[in-house]
């Protein structure tokens, strides 16, 4: 009667198995570890491995293993302070042609790495690194987005023949100013026809002058579109610190959260972190001489002075062709003699503004700049005061062959390297604003161990006092339930190293929760073949009632828990999110160890003979 196909049997190994292999990567601890990655085309290869291998035993500093992979060059060692004698070395040897970053690294076998078998990720209260407060400032945002509405208004205002003697910024305010009342109330009805979604704009006493202002709408959508958009940025920044499941998420409308778990080499994080860069695109000014206007220092009105990459002066118009909000998106490329290039798209209003410009400039030279923004922080009268810091630096010159619209290349680029980083740096870092750090935490890696001993601790000591339990009160049934409780933790460790988690301390907590929880649903079943015994049905006919007459309650109240854990994942953050998702994880592999590998072992031991009396 109580029986399994074949089938279910073969499901359930599987399951176990999979889980099983997983899993173990969870087993080995993590190595003090050097990651070196090249800064421009410089190799990264087995000559650079030979190389720092003889370094380090020379100085007499031990390594554990040497991994390269991906243009990753990895140095593992046994102890923290060998790690860091060993980086000293290297980032000597090395200079500023290789980013040299510490980290901790999985010790995982390379056969299980090879099935992409990888642990759990750690967080930042378990693994230790910084924690980083930082702050968009407002008054670039606010700066970079009032300049093109200077523009906007002059093209709108010659469009509509209308007059004026000045249209410029004054603070934060856009000033427009007419010789007649009429052509001034033309403009007012023209500008509130145009613009009133963004600006507040006012007539001023004498009816001659019109002045705007960005309304609060619009600042609160620029600036979250600027954190969105430092948000993309500071994750592809964060990648060249190797670093594993970083945390980078808004906070209110002016802030950014920045969690780097396993990172110790909190000076390079904030230096890669606190830069900010940008491009326009400007005409080159032909017409007069860059040297002449370097060796004297007259520079014209209408152009500024800039250097390329080879220390050469060049003059640039001051009027901005484009600026990088209007790319929708860039990819490297190769162009028709096979050089490194970026193809770029453009949105409608940059395409049209770009087909315009570039049309009445064919055969003319334009240039690309690239500006750099990074805030550092001084001491003065004993206090700190950040302090921007910009570059300015041609990185592209090239002549305009013809009209330029949607879709067109930046060619004359030095490496695929240089492509794919200005492509990177075009789709995810056009509009990044500046930010500063206000807020800096370090978390060791001996207080994460502290907290991964004490999490750790619970779990087993709930664990242990509910197979205790199950074993006492419900005999041979109990120990078949602590066989299925012990598979669901095998099964929830398994899928966060699958879904490649990360788990922190509230993680933890969502785990002894389920394991209290997993036996609910074998408390259910036993108490209703105890019932249907007790109601004088057989052993073998209780147990197929059991399981089938108590699924329906278990399914209710698991789905419901379910639907709750789901809601914590979409409107939580951080920590909600972490407990959220090992809650729904043990939900789901609590319900098939309790209800299909419970009934699977009962089946081995019971059933297809006859019995007298369960043990339950």
């Amino acid at each position: 009667m109580n029986r399994y196909p074949l089938w279910k049997y073969l499901l359930i190994i599987t399951v176990v198995v999979i889980s099983t292999i997983f899993a173990l990567p969870n087993i080995y601890p993590s190595d003090p570890a050097i990651q070196i990655t090249a800064v421009n085309d410089k190799p990264v290869d087995e000559a650079l491995a030979k190389r720092l291998s003889a370094l380090l035993a020379e100085k007499k500093i031990p390594e554990k293993e040497i991994d390269l992979e991906k243009g990753k060059l990895l140095l593992r060692f046994d102890q923290p302070n060998v790690q860091l004698n060993a980086a000293d070395v290297i980032k000597d040897e090395l200079g500023k042609q290789y980013v040299v970053a510490l980290n901790l690294a999985p010790a995982t076998p390379k056969w299980l790495r090879s099935i992409g078998a990888k642990p759990m990720y750690l967080g930042l209260d378990l693994r230790g690194g910084v924690h980083f407060l930082m702050e968009v400032d407002t008054s670039a945002v606010i700066d970079k987005n009032l300049n093109p509405f200077v523009r906007d208004i002059k093209d709108l205002l010659r469009s509509k023949s209308i007059r004026y003697s000045l249209v410029a910024r004054k603070g934060d305010t856009l000033v427009a100013k007419f010789k007649d009342a009429n052509a001034a109330e033309q403009a007012f009805n023209a500008l509130n026809s145009e613009f009133r979604q963004q600006l507040d704009i006012t007539q001023d006493s004498t009816g001659l002058e019109i002045h705007a202002v960005m309304n609060n709408k619009t600042l609160t959508e620029i600036k979250r579109f600027a954190i969105k958009q430092n948000i993309v940025t500071l994750r592809k920044r964060v990648n060249e610190l190797g670093v594993s499941e970083p945390i980078i998420q808004q906070q209110g409308l002016e802030r950014i959260v920045v969690q780097l778990p396993g990172v110790q080499d909190t000076a390079r994080a904030k230096e890669i972190l606190g830069a900010t860069a940008t491009l326009e695109f400007r005409m080159v000014d032909e017409q007069n001489s860059p040297f002449q206007a370097k060796s004297t220092g007259r520079v014209p009105a209408s152009s500024k002075l800039y250097e390329e990459r080879n220390g050469n002066p060049i003059l640039l118009k001051r009027s901005v062709m484009l600026q990088g909000d209007s790319i929708i998106d860039a990819s490297s490329t190769f162009d028709q003699n096979n050089e490194p290039a970026v193809s770029i798209t453009l949105d409608s209003k940059g395409a049209k503004r770009f087909a315009k410009v570039t049309g009445a400039n064919v055969k003319k030279l334009m240039g690309v700049v690239f500006i750099e923004t990074k805030i550092t922080t001084n001491m003065v009268d004993g206090k700190k005061v950040a302090e921007k810091v910009t570059t300015e630096e041609v990185i592209n010159v090239a002549r305009i062959q013809e009209q330029l619209s949607k879709r067109f290349q930046i060619t004359g680029l030095d490496s695929t390297k240089e492509s794919r980083n200005l492509a990177l740096l075009l789709r995810a870092g056009a509009l990044a604003a500046p930010v500063y750090i206000v807020e800096e935490r370090t978390i060791g890696p001996s207080l994460g161990q502290e907290n991964i001993d004490n999490g750790f601790t619970s779990v087993k000591i709930g664990f242990i006092l509910v197979l205790i339990f199950m074993a006492i009160y419900y005999r041979v049934f109990g120990l078949i339930a602590n066989v299925a409780l012990s598979l669901n933790l095998l099964l929830i460790v398994a899928a966060l190293s699958i879904m490649g988690a990360t788990l922190t301390l509230p993680g933890i907590a969502g785990i002894v929760l389920t394991v209290g929880m997993a036996v609910d649903a074998n408390v259910l079943i036993y108490e209703r073949i105890k019932e249907e015994l007790r109601n004088g049905v057989t052993p073998q006919t209780a147990i197929k009632l059991g399981y089938e007459r108590a699924v329906s309650t278990i399914a209710d109240a698991n789905i419901t828990t379910l639907i709750a854990a789901i809601v914590l994942f979409m409107f939580g953050t951080g920590a909600i999110k972490g407990f959220a998702v090992t809650l729904a994880i043990g939900i789901v592999s609590s319900m098939f160890t309790a209800i299909m590998v419970t009934r699977a072992i009962v089946n081995k031991v019971y059933g297809n003979r006859r019995v007298n009396k369960l043990s339950i």
